[in-house]
Protein backbone atom coordinates (compact mmCIF):
# COMPACT_ATOMS: atom_id res chain seq x y z
CA UNK A 1 0.00 0.00 0.00
CA UNK A 2 1.35 3.50 -1.19
CA UNK A 3 2.20 5.99 1.70
CA UNK A 4 0.08 8.65 0.49
CA UNK A 5 -3.10 5.82 1.10
CA UNK A 6 -2.28 6.71 4.80
CA UNK A 7 -2.05 9.94 5.12
CA UNK A 8 -5.18 12.35 4.99
CA UNK A 9 -6.05 14.36 1.64
CA UNK A 10 -6.49 18.01 3.55
CA UNK A 11 -4.90 19.92 0.97
CA UNK A 12 -7.34 21.72 -1.47
CA UNK A 13 -6.13 22.90 -5.05
CA UNK A 14 -6.08 26.10 -4.14
CA UNK A 15 -3.31 25.12 -1.41
CA UNK A 16 -1.24 23.30 -3.34
CA UNK A 17 -1.73 26.12 -6.20
CA UNK A 18 -0.01 28.61 -3.86
CA UNK A 19 2.34 26.81 -2.07
CA UNK A 20 3.77 26.03 -5.56
CA UNK A 21 3.64 29.92 -6.82
CA UNK A 22 5.41 30.90 -3.29
CA UNK A 23 6.86 27.80 -1.87
CA UNK A 24 10.27 29.08 -3.52
CA UNK A 25 10.39 32.69 -1.96
CA UNK A 26 11.88 32.51 1.45
CA UNK A 27 13.24 35.93 3.48
CA UNK A 28 16.72 35.30 2.21
CA UNK A 29 15.13 36.73 -1.28
CA UNK A 30 13.74 40.35 0.70
CA UNK A 31 17.05 40.34 2.75
CA UNK A 32 19.88 37.85 2.17
CA UNK A 33 19.61 39.02 -2.03
CA UNK A 34 21.64 42.37 -0.83
CA UNK A 35 25.00 39.82 -0.14
CA UNK A 36 24.61 38.93 -3.31
CA UNK A 37 24.26 42.58 -5.04
CA UNK A 38 27.06 43.36 -3.39
CA UNK A 39 29.16 40.71 -4.30
CA UNK A 40 28.56 40.47 -8.26
CA UNK A 41 26.82 44.04 -8.75
CA UNK A 42 24.41 44.34 -11.56
CA UNK A 43 25.89 41.39 -12.74
CA UNK A 44 23.93 39.49 -10.35
CA UNK A 45 20.95 38.59 -12.57
CA UNK A 46 23.28 36.20 -14.58
CA UNK A 47 23.61 34.77 -10.98
CA UNK A 48 20.12 33.83 -10.28
CA UNK A 49 19.53 32.97 -13.69
CA UNK A 50 22.04 30.34 -13.63
CA UNK A 51 20.57 28.84 -10.32
CA UNK A 52 17.21 29.36 -11.09
CA UNK A 53 17.90 27.23 -14.55
CA UNK A 54 19.26 24.56 -12.50
CA UNK A 55 16.38 24.48 -10.27
CA UNK A 56 13.80 24.68 -13.23
CA UNK A 57 16.04 21.22 -14.82
CA UNK A 58 15.80 20.02 -11.38
CA UNK A 59 11.93 20.20 -10.92
CA UNK A 60 10.89 19.10 -14.28
CA UNK A 61 13.12 15.91 -13.33
CA UNK A 62 11.60 15.30 -9.96
CA UNK A 63 8.01 16.84 -12.17
CA UNK A 64 8.46 13.54 -14.11
CA UNK A 65 8.97 10.75 -11.08
CA UNK A 66 6.32 12.57 -9.19
CA UNK A 67 3.64 13.01 -11.69
CA UNK A 68 4.27 9.16 -12.54
CA UNK A 69 4.53 8.15 -8.81
CA UNK A 70 3.12 10.87 -6.24
CA UNK A 71 4.43 9.53 -3.25
CA UNK A 72 5.25 12.03 0.48
CA UNK A 73 8.43 10.61 0.44
CA UNK A 74 8.99 12.20 -2.81
CA UNK A 75 12.80 12.38 -4.10
CA UNK A 76 13.97 9.75 -1.56
CA UNK A 77 11.38 7.03 -2.09
CA UNK A 78 12.18 7.63 -5.86
CA UNK A 79 16.09 7.48 -4.84
CA UNK A 80 15.41 4.02 -3.29
CA UNK A 81 13.59 2.70 -6.21
CA UNK A 82 15.93 3.63 -9.16
CA UNK A 83 19.43 3.53 -6.81
CA UNK A 84 18.83 1.44 -4.05
CA UNK A 85 18.05 1.13 -0.30
CA UNK A 86 21.07 2.45 0.37
CA UNK A 87 20.09 6.11 -1.76
CA UNK A 88 17.05 6.64 -0.09
CA UNK A 89 17.75 6.45 3.36
CA UNK A 90 20.49 8.88 2.85
CA UNK A 91 19.22 11.78 0.73
CA UNK A 92 15.74 11.19 2.84
CA UNK A 93 17.87 11.53 6.10
CA UNK A 94 20.14 14.65 4.85
CA UNK A 95 16.92 16.52 3.61
CA UNK A 96 15.16 15.92 7.20
CA UNK A 97 18.09 17.61 8.25
CA UNK A 98 18.52 20.27 6.20
CA UNK A 99 14.59 21.39 7.09
CA UNK A 100 14.80 20.80 11.06
CA UNK A 101 17.86 23.05 11.23
CA UNK A 102 15.71 25.48 9.20
CA UNK A 103 13.56 25.42 12.21
CA UNK A 104 15.61 27.52 14.70
CA UNK A 105 17.03 29.88 11.95
CA UNK A 106 13.58 31.08 10.94
CA UNK A 107 12.21 30.96 14.73
CA UNK A 108 14.84 33.21 15.70
CA UNK A 109 14.45 35.80 13.00
CA UNK A 110 10.85 35.54 14.19
CA UNK A 111 11.96 36.46 17.10
CA UNK A 112 13.91 39.65 16.54
CA UNK A 113 11.19 41.04 14.94
CA UNK A 114 8.61 40.58 17.46
CA UNK A 115 11.15 41.48 20.22
CA UNK A 116 11.77 44.72 18.46
CA UNK A 117 8.17 45.49 18.64
CA UNK A 118 6.89 44.04 21.63
CA UNK A 119 9.60 43.76 23.80
CA UNK A 120 10.93 39.87 25.37
CA UNK A 121 12.82 37.95 25.27
CA UNK A 122 13.77 36.54 21.83
CA UNK A 123 13.95 32.72 23.07
CA UNK A 124 10.30 33.40 24.11
CA UNK A 125 9.06 34.65 21.25
CA UNK A 126 11.25 31.72 19.23
CA UNK A 127 9.37 28.94 21.65
CA UNK A 128 5.81 30.54 20.97
CA UNK A 129 6.02 30.77 17.26
CA UNK A 130 7.16 27.56 16.76
CA UNK A 131 4.60 25.92 19.28
CA UNK A 132 1.96 27.34 17.30
CA UNK A 133 2.69 26.21 14.24
CA UNK A 134 3.70 22.71 15.44
CA UNK A 135 0.33 22.83 17.17
CA UNK A 136 -1.49 23.97 13.81
CA UNK A 137 0.82 21.01 11.87
CA UNK A 138 -0.72 18.16 14.57
CA UNK A 139 -4.25 19.44 13.97
CA UNK A 140 -4.63 18.49 10.52
CA UNK A 141 -2.62 18.53 7.37
CA UNK A 142 -5.39 21.37 6.11
CA UNK A 143 -3.96 23.71 8.61
CA UNK A 144 -0.24 23.74 7.58
CA UNK A 145 -2.20 24.26 3.79
CA UNK A 146 -4.49 27.07 5.17
CA UNK A 147 -1.86 28.82 6.73
CA UNK A 148 0.49 28.29 3.76
CA UNK A 149 -2.28 29.75 1.24
CA UNK A 150 -2.49 32.98 3.28
CA UNK A 151 1.76 33.20 4.14
CA UNK A 152 2.15 32.98 0.08
CA UNK A 153 -0.53 35.29 -0.44
CA UNK A 154 1.01 37.92 1.37
CA UNK A 155 4.49 37.17 -0.18
CA UNK A 156 3.09 37.34 -3.68
CA UNK A 157 1.28 40.72 -3.09
CA UNK A 158 3.85 42.11 -1.94
CA UNK A 159 6.72 41.23 -4.53
CA UNK A 160 4.08 42.31 -7.36
CA UNK A 161 3.85 45.22 -5.74
CA UNK A 162 7.17 45.51 -5.16
CA UNK A 163 7.92 45.38 -8.98
CA UNK A 164 5.42 47.58 -10.06
CA UNK A 165 6.85 50.10 -7.50
CA UNK A 166 9.85 49.69 -8.56
CA UNK A 167 9.09 49.69 -12.27
CA UNK A 168 7.23 53.08 -11.89
CA UNK A 169 9.59 54.47 -9.92
CA UNK A 170 12.73 53.79 -13.11
CA UNK A 171 9.81 54.82 -15.25
CA UNK A 172 10.12 58.62 -13.55
CA UNK A 173 5.96 58.34 -13.50
CA UNK A 174 5.95 57.33 -9.35
CA UNK A 175 3.99 60.46 -7.68
CA UNK A 176 6.79 61.46 -4.70
CA UNK A 177 9.76 59.41 -6.12
CA UNK A 178 13.38 60.75 -5.08
CA UNK A 179 14.52 59.26 -8.03
CA UNK A 180 14.01 58.06 -11.94
CA UNK A 181 15.63 56.06 -14.48
CA UNK A 182 18.48 53.62 -13.37
CA UNK A 183 21.02 55.30 -11.39
CA UNK A 184 22.17 51.97 -9.90
CA UNK A 185 22.88 50.53 -13.36
CA UNK A 186 25.48 53.62 -13.65
CA UNK A 187 27.62 52.90 -10.42
CA UNK A 188 30.86 51.83 -9.79
CA UNK A 189 33.05 49.23 -12.26
CA UNK A 190 29.58 49.46 -15.15
CA UNK A 191 27.57 45.79 -15.19
CA UNK A 192 30.58 43.32 -14.10
CA UNK A 193 32.44 45.49 -11.55
CA UNK A 194 33.94 42.66 -9.88
CA UNK A 195 34.68 40.15 -12.92
CA UNK A 196 32.54 37.00 -13.68
CA UNK A 197 34.40 35.16 -10.74
CA UNK A 198 31.94 37.27 -8.20
CA UNK A 199 29.14 36.28 -10.63
CA UNK A 200 29.99 32.49 -10.04
CA UNK A 201 30.31 33.55 -5.94
CA UNK A 202 26.93 35.20 -6.06
CA UNK A 203 25.44 32.01 -7.54
CA UNK A 204 26.53 30.00 -4.70
CA UNK A 205 24.64 32.52 -2.21
CA UNK A 206 21.80 32.78 -4.60
CA UNK A 207 20.90 29.06 -4.85
CA UNK A 208 20.27 27.92 -1.58
CA UNK A 209 17.78 30.90 -1.31
CA UNK A 210 15.87 28.38 -4.02
CA UNK A 211 15.58 24.88 -1.68
CA UNK A 212 12.05 24.66 -1.47
CA UNK A 213 10.53 24.73 -4.49
CA UNK A 214 10.53 20.72 -4.10
CA UNK A 215 7.85 20.74 -0.68
CA UNK A 216 5.24 20.89 -3.53
CA UNK A 217 5.84 17.28 -4.86
CA UNK A 218 5.93 15.88 -1.16
CA UNK A 219 2.61 18.33 -0.32
CA UNK A 220 0.82 16.98 -3.78
CA UNK A 221 0.48 13.62 -2.14
CA UNK A 222 -1.74 14.70 0.63
CA UNK A 223 -3.86 16.40 -2.12
CA UNK A 224 -7.20 14.54 -4.41
CA UNK A 225 -5.22 15.39 -7.59
CA UNK A 226 -1.58 15.25 -7.14
CA UNK A 227 -0.89 14.44 -10.92
CA UNK A 228 -2.33 17.53 -11.39
CA UNK A 229 -1.03 19.68 -8.77
CA UNK A 230 2.13 18.60 -9.64
CA UNK A 231 1.96 19.23 -13.67
CA UNK A 232 1.00 22.81 -12.82
CA UNK A 233 3.79 23.62 -10.31
CA UNK A 234 6.15 22.23 -12.64
CA UNK A 235 5.17 24.15 -15.40
CA UNK A 236 5.11 27.51 -14.06
CA UNK A 237 7.95 27.48 -12.34
CA UNK A 238 10.28 29.14 -15.24
CA UNK A 239 7.46 32.15 -14.92
CA UNK A 240 7.79 31.96 -11.32
CA UNK A 241 11.77 32.18 -10.98
CA UNK A 242 11.29 35.10 -13.95
CA UNK A 243 8.95 37.48 -12.47
CA UNK A 244 9.59 37.12 -8.94
CA UNK A 245 13.45 36.79 -8.23
CA UNK A 246 14.63 37.92 -11.50
CA UNK A 247 11.91 40.67 -11.74
CA UNK A 248 12.19 42.11 -8.04
CA UNK A 249 16.22 41.49 -8.50
CA UNK A 250 16.35 43.51 -11.66
CA UNK A 251 14.09 46.63 -9.77
CA UNK A 252 16.98 46.45 -6.88
CA UNK A 253 19.92 46.70 -9.27
CA UNK A 254 18.28 49.06 -11.42
CA UNK A 255 17.44 51.72 -8.54
CA UNK A 256 20.72 50.66 -5.86
CA UNK A 257 24.22 51.60 -6.33
CA UNK A 258 25.30 47.74 -5.57
CA UNK A 259 28.02 49.38 -3.38
CA UNK A 260 25.86 50.95 -1.30
CA UNK A 261 26.24 50.67 2.27
CA UNK A 262 22.65 50.77 3.01
CA UNK A 263 22.09 47.25 0.85
CA UNK A 264 23.93 45.21 4.05
CA UNK A 265 22.71 47.71 6.35
CA UNK A 266 18.93 46.90 5.57
CA UNK A 267 18.29 44.76 3.25
CA UNK A 268 17.69 44.91 -0.87
CA UNK A 269 14.11 45.28 -0.61
CA UNK A 270 13.84 48.07 2.21
CA UNK A 271 17.12 49.83 1.15
CA UNK A 272 15.17 50.46 -2.32
CA UNK A 273 11.71 51.48 -0.88
CA UNK A 274 14.21 53.97 1.32
CA UNK A 275 15.42 55.09 -1.99
CA UNK A 276 12.41 55.92 -3.33
CA UNK A 277 10.60 57.65 -0.50
CA UNK A 278 8.01 54.89 0.45
CA UNK A 279 6.66 55.95 4.36
CA UNK A 280 7.04 53.76 6.72
CA UNK A 281 9.32 50.89 4.52
CA UNK A 282 11.25 49.26 7.44
CA UNK A 283 7.53 48.60 9.02
CA UNK A 284 6.39 47.22 5.99
CA UNK A 285 9.62 44.95 5.36
CA UNK A 286 9.48 44.00 9.07
CA UNK A 287 5.62 42.58 8.20
CA UNK A 288 6.69 40.82 4.97
CA UNK A 289 9.91 39.05 6.41
CA UNK A 290 7.58 38.23 9.34
CA UNK A 291 5.51 36.50 7.12
CA UNK A 292 8.18 34.65 4.87
CA UNK A 293 10.02 33.68 8.09
CA UNK A 294 6.57 31.92 9.18
CA UNK A 295 5.84 30.24 6.37
CA UNK A 296 9.53 29.19 5.91
CA UNK A 297 9.20 27.53 9.18
CA UNK A 298 5.65 26.18 8.67
CA UNK A 299 6.97 24.08 5.54
CA UNK A 300 9.93 23.37 7.24
CA UNK A 301 7.67 21.56 10.16
CA UNK A 302 5.71 19.96 7.65
CA UNK A 303 8.31 18.69 5.11
CA UNK A 304 10.59 17.88 7.84
CA UNK A 305 7.87 15.22 10.03
CA UNK A 306 6.29 13.99 5.46
CA UNK A 307 9.98 12.77 4.92
CA UNK A 308 10.36 11.51 8.31
CA UNK A 309 6.97 9.82 7.92
CA UNK A 310 8.23 8.27 4.59
CA UNK A 311 11.36 6.78 6.04
CA UNK A 312 9.47 5.04 8.42
CA UNK A 313 7.37 3.62 6.02
CA UNK A 314 10.20 2.16 4.03
CA UNK A 315 11.96 1.17 7.11
CA UNK A 316 14.57 3.33 7.64
CA UNK A 317 13.08 5.36 10.59
CA UNK A 318 11.28 4.41 14.18
CA UNK A 319 8.38 2.76 13.21
CA UNK A 320 6.16 5.12 15.58
CA UNK A 321 7.14 7.94 12.96
CA UNK A 322 4.67 6.25 10.74
CA UNK A 323 1.79 6.22 13.13
CA UNK A 324 -1.33 8.70 12.13
CA UNK A 325 -3.90 10.16 13.65
CA UNK A 326 -7.10 9.83 12.54
CA UNK A 327 -7.17 12.71 10.76
CA UNK A 328 -4.39 11.46 8.44
CA UNK A 329 -1.59 13.61 10.15
CA UNK A 330 1.82 11.39 11.21
CA UNK A 331 1.57 12.90 14.51
CA UNK A 332 4.61 11.19 15.38
CA UNK A 333 6.89 12.36 12.61
CA UNK A 334 6.01 15.76 13.63
CA UNK A 335 6.63 15.73 17.62
CA UNK A 336 10.18 14.04 16.62
CA UNK A 337 11.22 16.54 14.05
CA UNK A 338 9.83 19.55 16.61
CA UNK A 339 11.77 18.23 19.46
CA UNK A 340 15.04 18.15 17.32
CA UNK A 341 14.12 21.92 15.96
CA UNK A 342 13.21 22.58 19.91
CA UNK A 343 16.89 21.59 20.87
CA UNK A 344 18.35 23.64 17.97
CA UNK A 345 16.69 26.90 18.82
CA UNK A 346 17.90 26.32 22.66
CA UNK A 347 21.43 25.21 21.22
CA UNK A 348 21.32 28.87 19.22
CA UNK A 349 20.81 30.79 22.80
CA UNK A 350 23.31 28.37 25.05
CA UNK A 351 25.68 27.60 22.71
CA UNK A 352 28.84 29.56 21.57
CA UNK A 353 27.86 31.26 18.35
CA UNK A 354 30.80 29.21 16.49
CA UNK A 355 29.37 25.88 17.47
CA UNK A 356 25.36 26.30 16.16
CA UNK A 357 27.17 27.99 13.14
CA UNK A 358 28.97 24.66 12.53
CA UNK A 359 25.95 22.43 12.88
CA UNK A 360 24.41 25.10 10.09
CA UNK A 361 27.46 24.82 8.16
CA UNK A 362 26.95 21.18 7.95
CA UNK A 363 23.83 21.70 5.79
CA UNK A 364 25.94 24.69 3.45
CA UNK A 365 25.85 21.85 0.35
CA UNK A 366 22.79 19.41 0.76
CA UNK A 367 20.76 21.57 -1.64
CA UNK A 368 23.53 20.37 -4.53
CA UNK A 369 23.40 17.02 -2.55
CA UNK A 370 19.70 16.27 -3.34
CA UNK A 371 19.38 17.95 -6.65
CA UNK A 372 21.95 14.88 -7.73
CA UNK A 373 20.43 12.51 -6.21
CA UNK A 374 17.37 13.78 -7.89
CA UNK A 375 18.94 14.14 -11.53
CA UNK A 376 20.49 10.54 -11.03
CA UNK A 377 17.35 9.20 -9.57
CA UNK A 378 15.32 10.42 -13.22
CA UNK A 379 17.83 8.14 -15.05
CA UNK A 380 16.95 5.25 -13.58
CA UNK A 381 13.82 5.64 -12.83
CA UNK A 382 12.93 7.53 -16.36
CA UNK A 383 14.49 3.84 -17.96
CA UNK A 384 12.14 1.87 -15.53
CA UNK A 385 9.34 3.71 -16.65
CA UNK A 386 10.37 2.99 -20.55
CA UNK A 387 10.56 -0.46 -19.87
CA UNK A 388 6.97 -0.55 -18.70
CA UNK A 389 5.62 1.23 -21.31
CA UNK A 390 4.69 4.30 -18.53
CA UNK A 391 4.61 7.70 -19.80
CA UNK A 392 4.39 10.37 -17.72
CA UNK A 393 2.19 13.21 -18.16
CA UNK A 394 5.18 15.71 -17.16
CA UNK A 395 8.74 14.23 -18.93
CA UNK A 396 12.21 15.65 -19.10
CA UNK A 397 13.47 17.66 -21.92
CA UNK A 398 16.44 16.38 -23.99
CA UNK A 399 16.33 13.15 -22.34
CA UNK A 400 19.02 11.71 -20.91
CA UNK A 401 21.41 14.17 -22.31
CA UNK A 402 20.27 17.50 -20.51
CA UNK A 403 20.06 15.47 -17.30
CA UNK A 404 23.58 14.69 -17.96
CA UNK A 405 24.44 18.33 -18.45
CA UNK A 406 22.62 19.02 -15.43
CA UNK A 407 24.84 16.70 -13.08
CA UNK A 408 27.82 17.88 -14.43
CA UNK A 409 27.14 21.42 -13.96
CA UNK A 410 26.16 20.06 -10.48
CA UNK A 411 29.58 19.00 -10.05
CA UNK A 412 31.24 22.12 -11.61
CA UNK A 413 29.94 24.03 -8.67
CA UNK A 414 30.71 21.63 -6.01
CA UNK A 415 34.29 22.13 -7.40
CA UNK A 416 33.89 25.56 -7.41
CA UNK A 417 32.72 25.43 -3.70
CA UNK A 418 36.57 23.91 -3.21
CA UNK A 419 37.84 26.82 -4.89
CA UNK A 420 36.53 29.93 -3.20
CA UNK A 421 37.86 30.06 0.01
CA UNK A 422 34.17 31.37 1.70
CA UNK A 423 32.23 27.95 0.85
CA UNK A 424 34.77 25.47 2.00
CA UNK A 425 34.09 25.37 5.02
CA UNK A 426 30.74 24.48 4.23
CA UNK A 427 31.57 22.16 1.68
CA UNK A 428 33.64 20.59 4.06
CA UNK A 429 31.15 19.89 6.77
CA UNK A 430 28.54 18.53 4.31
CA UNK A 431 30.37 16.31 2.77
CA UNK A 432 31.53 14.68 6.20
CA UNK A 433 27.65 14.14 6.77
CA UNK A 434 27.08 13.23 3.45
CA UNK A 435 29.83 10.44 3.63
CA UNK A 436 28.41 9.46 7.28
CA UNK A 437 24.80 9.30 5.96
CA UNK A 438 25.70 7.34 2.60
CA UNK A 439 28.07 4.77 4.51
CA UNK A 440 25.24 3.90 7.46
CA UNK A 441 23.25 4.02 4.29
CA UNK A 442 24.96 1.11 2.57
CA UNK A 443 25.83 -0.69 6.02
CA UNK A 444 21.72 -1.14 6.37
CA UNK A 445 21.34 -1.80 2.91
CA UNK A 446 23.99 -4.89 3.35
CA UNK A 447 22.62 -5.66 6.89
CA UNK A 448 18.87 -6.11 5.23
CA UNK A 449 20.40 -8.34 2.23
CA UNK A 450 22.10 -10.29 4.23
CA UNK A 451 18.86 -11.09 6.75
CA UNK A 452 16.89 -11.54 3.28
CA UNK A 453 19.17 -14.30 2.43
CA UNK A 454 19.35 -15.80 5.44
CA UNK A 455 15.62 -15.91 5.66
CA UNK A 456 15.63 -17.62 2.10
CA UNK A 457 17.74 -19.97 2.90
CA UNK A 458 16.07 -21.26 6.37
CA UNK A 459 12.93 -21.96 4.42
CA UNK A 460 14.60 -23.66 1.02
CA UNK A 461 14.20 -27.97 1.24
CA UNK A 462 17.47 -28.85 3.12
CA UNK A 463 18.60 -25.81 4.70
CA UNK A 464 17.84 -27.24 7.84
CA UNK A 465 19.17 -30.25 9.33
Amino acid sequence: MQVEQHLGTGLKPRHITMISIAGVIGAGLFVGSSNAVAEAGPAVLVSYALAGTLVVLVMRMLGEMATAHPDTGSFSTYADRALGRWAGFSVGWLYWWFWVLVIPVEATAAAEILTGWIGAPQWVWALLVTLLLTATNLASVGNFGEFEFWFAMVKVVAIVAFIAVGVLAVLGVLPGSNVSGAPGLSATGGLLPNGFGAVLAAMLLTMFSFMGTEIVTIAAAESPDPERGVRRAVNSVIGRIGLFYLGSIAVIVALVPWDSPALAENGSYQTVLDTIGIPGASTIMDLVILTAVASCLNSALYTASRMAFSLSRRGDAPAWFGRVSRGGVPRGAILASTAVGFLAVVGNYALPDRIFSLLLATSGALALVVYAFIALSQVGTRRLLDAEGHRPVVRMWLFPWLTYATIAFIAAVLVLMVVLPGQRVELTLSAVLTAVVIVLGVLRQRREQRRAAGAVAAGAPGARG
